[in-house]
């Protein structure tokens, strides 16, 4: 595993509490009935789905660490990659969050746009690795 790989896992697995805090966040909305969770479906679902991309693609970036270092990219290509898939782990869920905050939330804000920018980082990042490493076979 290259140095630079090791930085960027290190810094991805410092994150992994912030999304355990998003779990227990959610748990408390779901016992607290008070605050309007239970009442909210459509934010129910965005919380739901930003939590859960958030671990996922979470996963998929400390993966794409790894074989990041048998990719055959141009060295600024190869830094985009390793940083765009940690950075689709924020926006995604970020624009789960945060198009639906308010407690009374019908639809989604205009910040539902991170949503879109987070998915289209995230293929970009993926379909560029994975040709370089089919460009390493």
């Amino acid at each position: 595993m290259t140095r630079e790989a090791k930085i960027v896992a290190g810094v991805i697995l410092i994150t992994v509490p912030s999304i355990q805090y998003g779990g227990y966040f959610l748990l408390t909305l779901l016992m607290n009935r008070t605050i309007g969770y239970m009442d909210n479906p459509l934010r129910q679902n965005f919380f739901r789905a930003g939590h859960a991309h958030a671990g996922v693609i979470v996963l998929l970036s400390l993966i794409c660490q790894i074989v990041a270092d048998h990719a055959i990219l141009p060295l600024w290509l190869l830094r985009s990659v390793r940083i765009g898939v940690p950075l689709a782990a924020i926006l995604l869920p970020l624009g789960f969050f945060l198009s639906v905050a308010t407690p009374d939330a019908t639809s989604p804000s205009r910040t539902v746009f991170l949503i879109y920018v987070g998915a289209i980082i995230l293929a970009v990042s993926v379909v560029t690795l994975g040709i370089g490493l089919l460009r390493s076979a």
